[in-house]
């Protein structure tokens, strides 16, 4: 493989893959609520395929808008533009390139509804990077721009957006809030340096107890979501386990030690596979 190669994988954090696992999940979800449990293959694919590249065009974007940050902080001073291996140039035409190829699926395999939600999916991702200057809780606009998936996924498969595509995506919002809260925990000291704004500064000590609350949140709304469209026991087993993974990182979380808070941030990938699990099995017990 060559150098410039693997830089160009570090830009889009291929390597990295938890990323596209927490843009995955809950468009997992999505699709299968909104299918009943048999989404269509080719919008399955898509799916997935526009996840893991959306989701490296927006590392892309983000590298670019963070460049000069970047480099002062331990954890991302060796990412390739902080670290100077790429150009600006290069970032941005392979963050383009990315994107335009995510579209031409929107256009060819998707309903028109689908394409005119991924035009505000785009500016969501190319977007949030730069809410960490001004806004205070740029972890909430990242919730959107992560989950923007659900409301896609109902449109591609149902041609409709229903409230219940909204509200899986508030669900996603406070899920977002707290996993990413605990990522940014470990950059606090290096952000108050900065003057990057994250929800680890903005709750200050109260930090781990609004982690668990947002855990809480979107626990409860997606209780109420199983209730209301008739989701049995393996959901709910499944929401059970995301519970205990949730304390779990608690344990992880509440002495604020970078380690520690890290470990819990990667460990958000099986609390959204595991709903997936229940969401999948639930549906599929019933044919």
């Amino acid at each position: 493989m060559s150098e410039r190669l693997r830089h160009y994988i570090a830009l889009t954090r291929l390597n990295k893959p938890i990323g596209i696992l927490l843009l995955l999940w809950p468009t997992l979800w999505a699709l299968w609520i909104s299918s009943g449990g048999r989404p269509d293959t080719t919008v399955l694919l898509v799916f997935v395929l526009g996840t893991v590249l959306m989701r490296s065009a927006g590392c892309a974007i983000n590298d670019y808008a963070d460049r000069d940050f970047d480099a002062h902080v331990k954890r991302t001073a060796a990412r390739p533009l902080a670290a100077k291996n790429i150009s600006t140039r290069e970032a941005l035409a392979v963050a383009g390139v990315l994107a335009f190829a995510a579209f031409l699926l929107v256009v060819f395999f998707l309903n028109r509804l689908t394409l005119y939600l991924s035009f505000a999916a785009l500016f969501l991702a190319a977007s949030y990077p730069f809410t960490k200057r001004f806004f205070a809780m740029p972890q909430a606009y990242l919730g959107i721009a992560f989950g923007f998936g659900i409301p896609m996924a109902f449109a591609a498969q149902t041609n409709t957006v229903p409230a219940l595509a909204w509200w899986l995506l508030l669900a996603n919002v406070f899920w977002t809030l707290a996993y990413d809260t605990e990522y940014a925990m470990v950059d606090r000291d290096d952000d108050i340096k900065i003057g990057i704004r994250t929800t680890a500064l903005l709750f200050g000590r109260y930090d781990v107890a609004i982690v668990m609350a947002c855990y809480l949140g979107m626990l409860s709304i997606l209780t109420v979501i199983g209730k209301l469209i008739g989701l049995g026991w393996p959901y709910f087993s499944a929401l059970a386990v995301a519970c205990g993974i949730a304390l779990y990182h608690y344990t992880l979380i509440r002495n604020r030690e970078r380690e520690q808070c890290f470990k819990a941030f990667l460990h958000n990938n099986w609390l959204g596979f595991a709903i997936w699990c229940g969401v999948m099995l639930d549906y599929l017990l019933r044919t």
